[in-house]
């Protein structure tokens, strides 16, 4: 048995590598992909979760406050009473934001001297980050500027002092990379996998296949071998790329993060292989696999947060293995996420494995009788 599937999958490998076609679909198109999306994708604030701590208490700080309450920009959802409660709600994304303004604040502007304002921001998507920094700037500005006219001129700025977290200088590149891993890891696992029977049909091989002592197992291991070995030496490149080009900072461990390597390709090659096992050519192969990668990315988290989403499409978003795969990614590159704190985004895409593989493999049995 196992004979016979190292050499349909050397056939399979021997099939790619000859045809040019199959060569510039993995190679070239990642390759393109990485640095045009590294260099050039940006991203767009659309809402601005923040909580207050607030240890002067004065009418001064709040009438600042009150003007992040009243930006459309901004959503107060938490007054804090303690500094200890800050991580908790910045490591588990329930903020992006929190304003800290000292207990000195009103002490210091009345004495005539600059008063600082603390922000502390959610730096993992850096983008977000810089575009909410900026609304607080223009805050602090327009307070600045209100005090100066009724003083006369007489009154010093209040001063903002930021702290990023993750991401102490919200380089933009750090959030993009590690998310374009899981893309292009996509992409050429479903393209590989879509392709591999709807090639053998195209060519008339698939019925010489089928006269061969192959079971149908065997078959669909053979298929899916090479996928999963491509797939991998992709994320494997673009991880080296993402460290030692990009420089962008690998915090935790290799094993969690090839632990969530792993079960995405799993999970990833079975729509591949339903895919290829519903369509007739290549042609069919090729639409299918877009139609659900253009979904899956969408629906991953990659540019639009989850959270903004209806809530109907969040629900959805649960059967993309992309979603988890991404939370894996960023969670190891940037946070350092250890294995134990990452076995809620394991699980699912274990599940979706076993569910698509077991699917693909009724289909494949259904399609060649």
């Amino acid at each position: 048995m196992f004979s016979r599937i190292l050499a349909l999958t050397i056939k399979e490998f021997l099939a790619l590598l000859r045809d040019p076609r199959s060569r510039t679909v993995i190679i070239l198109p990642p390759m393109i992909q990485l640095f045009v999306f590294s260099y050039a994708a940006t991203f767009d604030l659309n809402d601005l979760a923040f909580a207050v701590y607030d240890e002067d208490r004065s009418a001064v700080s709040r009438e600042l406050l009150a003007r992040f309450s009243g930006s459309p920009n901004f959503k107060e959802v938490a007054v804090l009473s303690h500094d200890r409660e800050i991580p908790p709600l910045i490591d588990g994304k329930s903020v992006l934001l929190v304003v800290h303004i000292g207990p000195q604040f009103s002490r210091d502007l009345a004495a005539g001297s600059s008063a600082t304002i603390q922000a502390i921001v959610d730096g993992r998507n850096s983008n977000t980050a810089a575009i909410a920094l900026n609304y607080v700037r223009s805050i602090v500005e327009d307070f600045n500027r209100d005090r100066i006219e009724q003083t006369e001129g007489m009154a010093l700025p209040a001063t903002l002092e930021t702290r990023a977290w993750f991401n102490p200088n919200l380089e933009s590149r750090w959030f993009i990379v590690p998310g374009i891993v899981g893309m292009l890891s996509l992409a050429v696992t479903v393209l590989v996998t879509g392709l591999s029977v709807a090639r053998e049909r195209e060519q008339g091989t698939f019925d010489q296949l089928l006269a061969t002592p192959f079971h149908p197992f065997e078959i669909l291991i053979g298929k899916a071998i090479p996928g999963f070995v491509i797939g991998l030496a992709e994320a494997s490149a673009i991880i080296f790329l993402a460290v030692h080009w990009f420089e962008v900072p690998l915090r935790g461990s290799l094993a969690a993060l090839y632990t969530g390597v792993v079960l995405f390709l799993l999970a990833t090659i079975g729509f591949g292989l339903m895919i290829s096992s519903l369509a007739v050519t290549q042609q069919q192969g090729l639409l299918g696999s877009f139609l659900f990668m253009v979904p899956a990315t969408i629906l991953s988290g990659f540019s639009t947060p989850i959270a903004n989403m209806p809530t109907a499409v969040q629900a959805v978003t649960y059967l993309n293995p992309l979603r988890y795969y991404l939370i894996i990614i960023r969670g190891v590159f940037l946070e350092g996420t250890p294995f134990g704190l990452l076995i809620n985004q394991y699980w699912p895409m274990a599940v979706i494995a076993v569910v698509n593989l077991t699917l693909a493999a009724w289909l494949f049995r259904r399609r060649m009788n």
